[in-house]
Parts: structure tokens; sequence; C-alpha cells
């Protein structure tokens, strides 16, 4: 039986692969790389011609997309999903891929903008512009847990509480956590509380 196995960058998307891993108990080898690897770590590049982070392997399955791989996992292990028969299934998927289209996306060009780019690249009128970007798109998430939910889809628990968790664990590293409404705030604070996020936590930092 092959192991699955996580290429991944401390706090970078590839986390939510990680928390997904220890959520469901799945054995998985971790291998960590500096940020970005594309830049850092050249040899990367001949496992994933793409650079980027996660990739994912089981088997000869082959992945890169952090939501996707989320939800194959999730399917795989028969947990941490909504079935396509029960009504939730159209608002879970569609959280768990507004994730990174609409939630992550905005935040990478922050973080380039302000972090990443040569001093002479960084642009903060694009930063700033895409940071109030981000924060207006969560009032998404801000009015769907405005009844009192829990989490994305009530009591229960998804790899979609993950994949939308992470977009405001990189809003917090990025500084602008405290733009979100407090509907979004308390996801956050219930989704760091779990056993799963902890451990997650201490298996990038080994």
């Amino acid at each position: 039986m092959t192991m699955m196995k996580l290429w991944h960058c401390r706090d970078a998307r590839s986390f939510r692969v990680l928390w997904a891993l220890e959520e469901l108990g799945l054995p998985y080898e971790l291998v960590l790389l500096p940020f970005p690897p594309r830049w850092l770590e050249p040899a990367y590049l001949e496992i994933n011609p793409l650079g980027t982070i996660p990739f994912f392997t089981d088997g000869d399955v082959k992945m890169t997309e952090s939501a996707g791989i989320c939800q194959y996992l999730a399917e795989k292990a028969g947990a941490l999903r909504i079935a396509p028969d029960d009504p939730r299934y159209g608002a879970y998927l569609n959280f768990l891929h507004q994730s990174d289209a609409t939630l992550t996306f905005p935040q990478t060009l922050v973080l380039r903008y302000t972090l990443l780019e040569k001093p002479e690249n960084r642009n903060p009128k694009v930063a700033s512009d895409y940071r109030r970007w981000f924060i207006a798109r969560t009032l998404w998430v801000e009015r769907h847990l405005a009844d009192g939910r829990t989490w994305l889809m009530g009591e229960e628990f998804t790899v979609a509480d993950i994949a939308v968790a992470y977009a405001f664990l990189l809003a917090e590293t990025l500084g602008h956590l405290g733009e979100l409404g407090p509907h979004c705030l308390g996801l956050w604070e219930r989704a760091q509380a779990r056993d799963g996020f902890r451990r997650a936590k201490l298996a990038q930092a080994a």
C-alpha cells in the first residue's frame, strides 16, 4: 500500500491539505520546503514543474490544487464531506472552491506586492486594492454564518471549513484579519481550537 505524500511550505496553501490529513487521521509523508520553493529549492521543479505548493501524490495520483486535494481526501475517506444527494451539496462545493478562487487568490497578490517582489517592483496600491477586494468577498461567508451556524454546513465540520478558514489564516499572516466581520472571525477562532488544526501546526513545525 502506497503512502500519501505532501510537499508543503509552512502556512502556505498546502496547509489546507495537511490539516485535512490530520483531521481525517490518514497516514502521510510530509516534505517541508522553503517558500517559495521554485526560487529557494530549484530541484523541486523536477517533481512539480509548476513550482507551486502543494504537490500531493497518492500512488499514481498527482495533484496540485489545495481545495481539489481536500475534496479528494474527503471523498476517499468518506468523511468531512457532504454527499451529492444532500440539499447542502451545492453550497458545500461552492464554499470549498470559493475558498481559493475568491478568497485566497487576491491575498496572494497582496503577498506578492508587499513581500515577495524585489523592493523596486513592490506596489502598495495594487496590494491595497486586492486587500479590499478580499475583504469585500468575505461577505458571502459572513452572511451565511449570520444565522448562528457553528460551521458552514451547520453543526457538521467539513473540508469546506478547512479551505475557507485557511483564507483567514492568510489574512492573519498579512495583517488584515481584523477587517473581517464577527462571524468570519468566529469561524476562524473555532477552527483554531480543533485538534486537527493543532496537530497540523505541530507537524509543520518539525
